[in-house]
């Protein structure tokens, strides 16, 4: 695993400062820079979540400098939450930091729950975006009112992770919705896990690991 080379500050946001923490690459040409969205703030989702962790540090163990940052009223960003509308928002400007830090660098945007799906909103409408990563997608979790039917037209590759168990989004409901998203897709169920994959977060680490690192180096694996 690259060394972490830490760096918290303010990035400017939409509705004021944005909290924010980077992960910076050794790699003078990082393969990808991506950005992590954390689960839901009104229920203490913020991007110091372990399942948000965990998904940075395999992205960082493949070279790549992350991004991890605090929606709007969450932490001690600015601004109040606004029902993820303005949370997309807040995406796009964690994406517009890291294009400036690592220009010509492909982007990747993964969020966890509630992230997942401002995450996954924001990823296949912004045409920087190359590949996204859904885990824990809420499927039954009316709260944050984001419609999914922009994933049946989202044909830019994507992983989604998702526990067995999980009380937010049952597999089923998760089967059906996969069966909507157009190729290239991959799912990758972990059995027996949670929706917060509890003492499973190994497992949502090599997923990341082995999908990704086929996609970028294919002739290797």
């Amino acid at each position: 695993m690259p060394e972490i080379y830490h760096r918290g500050f303010f990035l400017d946001g939409p509705a004021g400062k944005l909290e924010a923490l980077l992960w910076t690459s050794p790699l003078a040409h990082p393969p990808r820079a991506a950005v992590v969205c954390h689960p839901h703030p009104l229920f203490g989702g913020t991007m110091h979540n372990k399942v948000v962790f965990q998904t940075a540090k395999a992205l960082h163990s493949l070279g790549i400098p992350v991004l991890r940052f605090n929606f709007r009223g969450a932490g001690l960003s600015e601004g109040a939450h606004d029902n993820g509308v303005g949370e997309q928002d807040d995406a796009g400007a964690a994406l517009d930091y890291v294009e400036r830090e690592f220009p010509q660098t492909p982007l990747l945007l993964a969020g966890f729950s509630f992230g997942s799906r401002v995450g996954l909103k924001v990823g296949c409408e912004d045409p920087r975006v190359s590949e996204l990563i859904g885990v824990g997608i809420p499927t039954d979790n009316v709260l944050d009112g984001l419609d999914r039917h922009f994933l049946q037209s989202c044909g830019k590759p994507k992983l989604i992770v998702q526990g067995s168990e999980d009380e937010f989004g049952p597999l089923k409901s998760i089967e059906a919705l996969f069966a909507t998203m157009p190729e290239p897709k991959k799912l990758v169920v972990v059995d027996g896990a949670d929706h917060f994959l509890k003492g499973q977060l190994d497992q949502l680490g090599a997923a990341i690991d082995s999908w990704l690192s086929a996609r970028l180096w294919p002739t290797v694996r």
